[in-house]
């Protein structure tokens, strides 16, 4: 490392390769240890394109970004990385990681890493731990039926209205995030899968024109997401059978079909506790 530049400057990791989906074969895990992240692959924060480039050099004759805007892409890199971990299953419920040990592993400094888990911790991902650092939130099956209570509470109606009010063309436009859920529960990868629902599910109830309702789901999306593993156990098909309904919700949606939309509306929200 030059002196002067911090690892945050370079921002390369050569050692984990990117992951290749829930269960693939090759998956780079620490060397020599299962890795602060368990027994799953490392996640891995994506690299800058090419090489860092030197102190004082601007690539593409371009000005070099102030540190500000290095440090706060540092810290989205690290924080997608670290959702991906929770949602894959990397990062333990009811494990203790510290910011520093997290660093070593993405190349970086504790301090991006630190700011990405106090974001983690608003969210109520994460739990501040005093002088360890952070803990995996546990959650129990009654907090998951709960949280799912609520996101049908509060998304459920506004499909249900928005069906009546939204046109075809509309609807149609989000047949390609509905296939990107569909392409992601063929994976099995459930980090691609969350990212994928999200996405999915805040532009649909987007067309509702509001965005305090869209962040609030939002929000509770991420504290449950769906299909909810391990809480309903009964429930069939898991990743694929939830991402079939959102094509299938689409069909009905563009064809008006009432009965169908609010079945299907019925069956995607429904609580754990309701299997």
């Amino acid at each position: 490392m030059e002196q002067g530049r911090t690892r945050e400057d370079a921002l390369v990791f050569p050692a984990y390769p990117e992951r290749a989906g829930a269960g693939a074969s090759g998956a780079s895990r620490v060397p020599g240890t299962s890795g602060v992240f368990g027994t799953g692959p490392v996640p891995r924060v994506p690299e800058q394109a090419g090489r860092a480039p030197e102190r004082g050099e601007h690539p593409h004759g371009e000005a070099a970004a102030p540190p500000s805007v290095r440090r706060h892409s540092v810290r989205g890199q690290i924080l997608d990385a670290l959702r991906d971990a929770l949602a894959a299953g990397d990062l333990v419920p009811g494990q203790v990681y510290s910011a520093p040990a997290l660093g070593a592993s993405f190349g970086v400094s504790a301090t991006p890493v630190r700011e990405a888990m106090q974001r983690l911790a608003a969210e109520g991902a994460v739990e501040v731990v005093p002088n360890r650092g952070f803990r995996v939130v546990e959650r129990g099956p009654r907090e998951l039926a709960e949280l799912a209570e609520v996101r049908a509470l509060i998304e459920a109606p506004v499909v249900l209205r928005l069906a009546r009010t939204v046109s075809a063309c509309r609807w149609g436009a989000l047949r390609p995030l509905a296939e990107a859920t569909v392409a992601a529960a063929e994976t099995g990868d459930h980090a691609a899968y969350a990212e994928s629902d999200r996405a999915f599910h805040r532009a649909l109830l987007a067309l509702a024109g509001n965005t305090q309702l869209v962040d609030l789901a939002d929000d509770l999306h991420r504290r449950c997401p769906g299909p909810l593993p391990g809480a309903a156990p009964g429930r069939p098909g898991g990743l694929r059978a939830d991402a079939a309904q959102h094509t299938a919700l689409l069909d009905a949606l563009i064809e008006r079909d009432t009965a169908a939309v609010r079945a299907l509306v019925a069956d995607h929200y429904r609580s754990p506790a309701d299997d």
